[in-house]
């Protein structure tokens, strides 16, 4: 076993204490943050012995492609301070440290506000273009309010690239040069819904919590999960919030949905922090059995609520998958490779629907943790 990656079973707040950067360079202390619980990634050097390695593959190896360069410095932003993308920075941290075993530094910081917003991210942009980074990565806040900056950047000579969960496409008007991350966000929502209304047996009442306005990967997962609700004449939407990809919101949305809406019986969650806010109002108002809830990702407290049957079913994304693949193709794309001469114009990543019987399962392999 690789014994750098076997120190890699710490807490991401500890990350943030060492900047997280491929080689040192130090951020501006907005990379990680605590959270409620410990948000640790456990990793053994590739698949576990429960037949998980499709949910989250942690054995990745850098291609045989050769960099121009002996030294890279880049720059990431994306939408908030949250525990999903310090799982996509552990991704990051690893394909840095292959690339360093090589004799080639990887210099980058990885930042974004507390709270999302698109004009915190364009000015975070336009900031990036005059520090002569290689490569501006940035996963999109707004594809209306970010793509013209983008192009701004390109136009003037930037290498930009998004990344992440949020792809501003040239279908969008966007000039950025190729995109790492999920691809299918329509149909992750639209499989999560699908999920549901089985489960309902076709018929009732369904909330939907978004995210954040819009956010592509939010809008595009709430879009799927509508248009699957409105092929089944005995369902219907009974409301959709925007939480900001916040606990704190998604839990107050819920409370009002249960109180407003006595028949409630769904919710469709479009981000990381909803299934959280939401299971725990269903608890509180002790309709768990009552209300079935579909969520994304990997939060360790909603697979908890997985495994306890209070969520349904959860659409996890490999983040570290993304993060590898990300420096990977930002080496490639400041040594000055096209689409198509080594890497995609949009790099795929998977994404896993796992149910009740698999979330101790993945909750070892990600989490360490045993019950």
């Amino acid at each position: 076993m690789n014994l750098w990656k076997n120190k890699r079973k710490i807490a991401v707040l500890f990350l943030c204490t060492i900047g997280l950067s491929g080689c040192g360079t130090k951020t501006d202390g907005e990379g990680f943050k605590d959270t409620e619980q410990e948000q640790v990634l456990y990793h053994q050097n590739g698949s576990d012995s429960l037949g998980n390695e499709s949910v989250v593959k942690f054995d990745h190896e850098l291609d045989e492609y050769k960099p121009l360069k002996s030294k890279y410095n880049f720059y990431f932003t994306y939408k908030t301070v949250h525990p999903w993308w310090d799982a996509v920075a552990l991704g990051m941290e690893d394909a840095a440290k292959q690339f360093e075993e090589k004799g080639i530094i990887i210099d980058y910081e990885y930042l974004a506000p507390d709270s999302a917003s698109a004009r915190d991210q364009v000015g975070r942009l336009r900031d990036a273009s005059g520090r002569n980074f290689d490569v501006i990565g940035v996963d999109v806040a707004d594809v209306e309010v970010v793509s013209p900056v983008i192009n701004e950047l390109v136009d003037d000579g930037h290498k930009v690239m998004t990344f992440s969960s949020s792809d501003a496409s040239k279908e969008d008007g966007c000039k950025r040069i190729a995109y790492v991350g999920n691809t299918h966000n329509y149909e992750d929502g639209a499989d999560l819904t699908e999920a549901l209304c089985e489960k309902l047996g076709y018929q009732g009442k369904v909330a939907i919590l978004v995210g954040t306005k819009g956010a592509p990967c939010h809008e595009d997962r709430a879009l799927g999960a509508k248009d699957v609700i409105g092929k089944y004449p005995d369902m219907e939407i009974a409301e959709t919030a925007y939480d900001e990809d916040t606990v704190e919101l998604a839990y107050e949305f819920t409370k009002k949905f249960l109180e407003e809406h006595k028949d409630l019986a769904g919710i469709v969650c479009c981000n990381m922090s909803n299934p959280v806010g939401a299971a725990r109002a269903v608890i509180e108002a002790g309709r768990e059995d009552e209300i079935v809830i579909v969520g994304m990702d990997h939060d360790q407290e909603a697979l908890r609520y997985l495994r306890d049957g209070i969520i349904y079913a959860l659409g996890i994304q490999d983040c570290y998958s993304i993060g590898f693949d990300t420096v990977q193709v930002a080496v490639k794309i400041a040594d000055g490779q096209l689409p198509g001469e080594g890497y995609p114009e949009k790099t795929q990543e998977i994404t896993t629907i796992i149910y009740e019987d698999t979330a101790a399962e993945v909750l070892q392999t990600l989490y360490g943790e045993f019950k």
